[in-house]
């Protein structure tokens, strides 16, 4: 069995959410980070991302948790391609993978 080799970039490993907000004028934001709570509050403050910040307060209508950066950044930019229709059956409770498969992505 392979040793496990430590992370050169310690940041990668650990906790790392991709999240989609509700913007007030009802339009969906996604985005990842390693600490959600700040991350809303930044937002939702004028300081996040620059798409939220005319159209705030955000909401948090959707996480996801995963323990590697490089996981967590791949599924952003996935779900970044969807439609609004198929962000909202992911908000709407649909599990992740199905969306994914149905929208082929």
């Amino acid at each position: 069995m392979k040793p496990k080799r430590k992370s050169k970039l310690p940041w990668r490993r650990g906790r790392h959410f991709v999240y989609i907000v509700e913007c007030k004028d009802k339009t969906y934001y996604t985005g990842y980070t390693p600490d959600l709570e700040r991350r809303i509050k930044l937002h939702n403050a004028g300081k996040g991302a620059k798409y939220t910040r005319d159209r705030k307060p955000v909401r948090l209508v959707w996480y996801k948790e995963y323990r590697y950066f490089k996981k967590a950044f791949k599924t952003e930019k996935r779900i970044k391609t969807l439609t609004r229709k198929e962000k909202e059956t992911l908000v709407n409770g649909k599990r992740l993978d199905k969306v994914l498969m149905k929208a082929g992505k």
